[in-house]
């Protein structure tokens, strides 16, 4: 039994190791960008949206591209997201080979 208290230990310690990990993404703050530039979203890593920057030169008559570059810049923003997030978990989950996990949400 000594073994399964040891692997009870360990999934305990991994456990902690990543809520510490889910927590801190949640402070990490990405920026996606569309539009060179024209277009930032600030998006946490906990997939919250903090803020968006309109270059004024953009802000205009033609609405639908606006929408377009804010839709586009969100994607960026997201992409950048799921890498940070895919890094920073790496490491806790490395050489587990757990099928459906799909970390950290």
């Amino acid at each position: 039994m000594k073994g399964l208290g040891d692997m009870m230990k360990q999934a305990q310690e991994m456990q902690a190791n990543m809520k510490k990990a889910q927590d801190e993404l949640a402070d990490i703050e990405v920026i996606g960008q569309s539009g060179g530039g024209m277009v930032e979203v600030t998006i946490t890593c906990r997939h919250d949206v903090k803020r968006v920057k309109l270059d004024p030169e953009i802000v205009g008559d033609d609405i639908e591209v606006l929408e377009d570059l804010i839709a586009a810049a969100v994607n960026d923003g997201m992409q950048k997201v799921e890498a940070t997030t895919k890094e920073k978990m790496g490491s806790l989950t490395a050489g587990l080979n757990i099928p459906g996990l799909n970390l950290p949400f």
